[in-house]
């Protein structure tokens, strides 16, 4: 399933935009965070400065809109979570589309990872390690405590944290050139992870890795593929930028390793076509990719040809070679028909070739099998607007987004279903929605006031309803000058 026009609308418009953004659009409440840095940083505090990050984020880098790897992430973090110390709130697992070997952790068990990190990974441990070394630096409250010990204070406001940490995640080096233009050391110390912090860090992602069932020994494994490459390179990986990598770390890792027992991890069918997922659609150019995958189904095993086979059957589809990419999914699905991975590609490939009403037919049934499971869920929706079923697409939608109403791809969905069915006043309050995410209140407060130009005289509640809500996104937008 990609990315769709509104939602890429919204992204482009947004994307130089200097907005800032709040807590969940539920609740629509800012709490007072103030403008001078934190004395100190309760839990409430860091997962609302953890919201306005993330919504910022959102406008400001390409955070990847794709349910299957999104699925895959979220699964993998919170079996790492569930398997940490110190958990204080719920995790949030997203993409970063970015070549860079990299992962960051902010305010409020916020996780993004670089699609390049996956993509050089060379086994699902590896990429296990670097995550539950981020959560750990969340649950340890690394962030919080530079906060609460910061000793000049004065010149460091949530604006100007929220600012640095964001440039600095998405875009370390450049991130850190720009604050260092601006001599703003202060800030500068929030971005960077003490030696003291990393070394906790690595042990408590350590202990996590190994009892969440990931090989121990794949942390030093990555810290070493991460020294090699500074050998070899002018500039270091992005990941060391923020996390300091003296030789005295590589060689405590290796050493922490060995009190557990070295034995085999095998890496699941999903870390697989995840990675593969990854090198079609975020890595390589389409033509570059099937050339890739082509030439590596020479060589692989059994396990390793599912993966490559559905790489390539991607990138062929990209390419519209419809023949081609239909053989190989129909190959993948016949020993696999409940497969999340193979599924969102052949309805795009069922889409593609005129085919939505199978696609909805197919996607019904695995509904009633899996109800809510947002792979399913979005990929049915979607194919029911393309098969103009627009009522049906609007009860799927409204019935996941009770679940997750935060979830921005389907209030995309929703929106393009309003649309469809001419259902102004709606699609206006639901493109509203969209641009609250992105913590666009004033673009929001003007769509709300288009929604309540269509509603009728008689809709009293509706209009009253709306108008509440306008009072909300202007009140937001005010609540955000504040920082």
């Amino acid at each position: 399933m990609r990315l769709k026009p509104l939602l890429n609308s919204i992204v482009l418009t947004f994307a130089l935009a200097a907005s800032s953004s709040a807590i969940a659009q539920a609740e629509l409440k800012l709490p007072d965070l103030g403008t001078s840095a934190l004395q100190v940083l309760p839990i409430e505090k860091e997962q609302a400065i953890g919201e306005v990050m993330m919504m910022q984020l959102r406008s400001r880098s390409p955070v990847v809109g794709d349910p299957v790897l999104e699925e895959y992430l979220t699964s993998l973090g919170n079996r790492l979570v569930a398997n940490a110390n110190d958990v204080r709130f719920p995790f949030t697992f997203f993409w970063i589309n970015n070549k860079d070997i990299n992962a960051f952790a902010f305010y409020g068990g916020h996780v993004g990872v670089h699609t390049g990190l996956i993509a050089q990974s060379d086994n699902e441990s590896q990429l296990a390690s670097v995550i539950g070394h981020e959560i750990a630096h969340v649950t340890q409250r690394h962030l919080a405590r530079r906060v609460q010990n910061a000793k000049d204070n004065s010149a460091l406001t949530i604006a100007g944290l929220i600012t640095g940490i964001l440039a600095t995640v998405v875009a370390p080096d450049a991130g850190i050139a720009i604050l260092s233009a601006s001599q703003t050391q202060s800030s500068l110390n929030q971005l960077t992870h003490s030696r003291k912090a990393e070394q906790e860090a690595d042990r408590f992602g350590m202990n996590t890795l190994h009892k969440a069932g990931f090989d121990p020994y794949a942390a030093s494994e990555f810290l070493t593929k991460l020294s090699d490459q500074i050998r070899f390179k002018n500039k270091p990986p992005a990941f060391l930028l923020t996390h300091p990598l003296p030789d005295s770390r590589v060689s405590d890792v290796r050493l922490r390793a060995q009190q557990f027992e070295k034995k085999h991890y095998p890496s699941s069918l999903s870390y697989a076509l995840a990675k593969s997922r990854v090198l079609a659609r975020y890595y390589y150019s389409e033509d570059a990719g099937e050339a890739f995958f082509k030439n590596a189904l020479k060589h692989s095993a059994e396990l390793d040809k599912r993966a490559l086979q559905y790489g390539l059957a991607i990138t062929l589809l990209d390419q519209k070679k419809y023949e081609e990419a239909g053989k190989l999914l129909d190959e993948l699905l016949e020993k696999d028909p409940n497969n999340l991975f193979y599924l969102d590609v052949y309805t795009d490939y069922l889409i593609a070739t005129q085919h939505s009403d199978k696609a909805v037919e197919m996607l019904q049934a695995q509904h009633q099998l899996r109800p809510n499971n947002q792979v399913i869920t979005l990929n049915y929706a979607n194919a029911a607007i393309k098969a103009k079923q627009y009522e049906v697409a609007e009860q799927l939608l409204k019935i996941f987004l009770l679940e997750k109403p935060d979830h921005i791809l389907a209030r995309d969905l929703l929106t393009q279903a309003y649309e469809a069915q001419e259902n102004k006043a709606a699609y206006h309050e639901s493109k509203a929605s969209v641009y609250a995410q992105y913590g666009a209140f004033n673009k929001a407060a003007d769509e709300v006031q288009r929604a309540l130009n269509h509603v009728e005289d008689k809709e009293d509640i509706k209009r009253t309803r709306l108008k509440a809500l306008l009072s909300q996104y202007r009140n937001m937008q005010k609540e955000i000058a504040k920082l």
